[in-house]
């Protein structure tokens, strides 16, 4: 869910669903939701296995089968390694705006310089608040001034030295080996203009991943369809879940 507590939770997708649905949302340790803040352990939630090993824990101790995990962002690539450790938990993958790979090489397109994620990384560490604008004003629609604002508070209510670790694990992350080992039926969402993750990864997911998987576009600006384009998100959701 990117970098903050921004997923289906509280939005009028999330609600939608629960209509139909058994649904359940949670905050990651690092959220700025989450009260105890001794909770995220930088050391310990240094890589994205950790974070699955927990998502592998909620769905057991929830006593969940079969279940359609939806992954936002980071989420998405969290999600690919719990279904690849249990795969007999989860029955489908909805990956939304999931990218393995960030930072651009000879042959592959993340969308970003090297540079370029070293400057994000530098605002994110010394200038935390002005960033969170920022980042939340280039990444949500700007035709929906009301998202704009839900997520920049969103990042506002994370804990800085939370954040500078977790951004770092995500700019930097590398999970293109981890696509080939997924098995399961995948659904990929992305929007028509991501400036986080550009149209090229999608495709690139679509061909690595071993299971079945599908690209479905929105038609929509920014990495947060959930909150801007929650009408043409639950039309995507129906189709790949039969509602």
């Amino acid at each position: 869910m990117g970098l903050a507590e921004t997923s289906l939770s509280g939005t009028k997708s999330f609600h939608q669903l629960a209509l139909r649905y058994r649904v359940l949302v949670f905050d990651w340790s690092f959220s700025g939701a989450v009260k105890d803040p001794n909770l995220f352990d930088p050391v310990k939630y240094s890589s994205f296995d950790a974070f699955a090993d927990d998502l592998i824990t909620l769905v057991e101790e929830m006593n969940l089968k079969s279940s359609v995990l939806v992954g936002h962002s980071m989420s998405g690539m969290i999600g690919c390694i719990a279904t690849i450790k249990r795969p007999e938990l989860f029955k489908r993958l909805i990956l939304l705006g999931a990218s393995p790979r960030y930072i651009n090489s000879e042959d592959y397109e993340g969308g970003f310089k090297n540079s370029e994620i070293e400057q994000i990384l530098s605002n994110i560490e010394f200038n935390f608040q002005e960033w969170a604008s920022n980042f939340a004003s280039l990444t949500v629609d700007a035709n929906d001034p009301l998202s704009v604002e839900k997520f920049k508070k969103c990042l506002k209510r994370m804990r800085p030295e939370a954040a500078v670790p977790v951004a770092k694990l995500i700019f930097f992350s590398d999970e293109r080996d981890t696509l080939e080992k997924v098995m399961i039926p995948c659904t990929i969402i992305q929007t028509t203009n991501d400036i986080v993750v550009p149209n090229s990864v999608a495709e690139y997911m679509q061909k690595k991943i071993k299971g079945k998987s599908t690209i479905e576009i929105i038609d929509t600006d920014g990495h947060f369809p959930q909150l801007t384009a929650h009408l043409q998100l639950l039309e995507v959701l129906g189709r790949v879940l039969g509602f």
